[in-house]
Formats: C-alpha cells, structure tokens, sequence
C-alpha cells in the first residue's frame, strides 16, 4: 500500500504481504528442492539400497525443516502484528 500523501508514512507490511515475500524466495525454494530431489535421484535410481534411501529421506526431512525455518524468520521479520 502507498501513502495517498506525502505526509503519511508507508503501513507496515500486512501478514498477507509478508506471506507472499517469504515464499516467493525462489532461490531458497529451488535450492531445497534441487537437494531433494538430488538425493532421491541418488538413492532410487542410481545406486537403488535401503540404507541411501534411508538416508535421502533423512535429507529431505532436514532440507525441509530447513527451508521452513528460514521461511519462518523471514516471515516473523517482514509481518508486523
């Protein structure tokens, strides 16, 4: 939102906007999922045992918290209840 004029300040971000801005991060996203789905590739199709695949989702599991956390300092930093 915009002031209408030049005496008013700028409202803060609302948690829509905030929202929007910390998702649309798409660095972060498709880093996330290039790690994934790089240990998937890894553990299903190119060497196929139980321990890899074991140990992809365990990545993928600690790639997604990751990014949910970063996702979620970003978001608490831009919102302003």
């Amino acid at each position: 939102m915009t002031p209408t004029r030049p005496d008013e300040e700028t409202p803060p971000p609302d948690a829509r906007e905030a929202t929007r801005a910390a998702l649309g991060d798409h660095l972060r996203n498709r880093l996330a999922l290039a790690v994934v789905t790089l240990a998937a590739l890894v553990a299903f199709v190119i060497v196929p045992d139980v321990r890899l695949q074991y140990a992809a989702a365990l990545v993928a599991f600690t790639v997604w918290m990751a990014w949910f956390v970063a996702a979620a300092v970003d978001w608490l930093s831009r919102a302003d209840f």
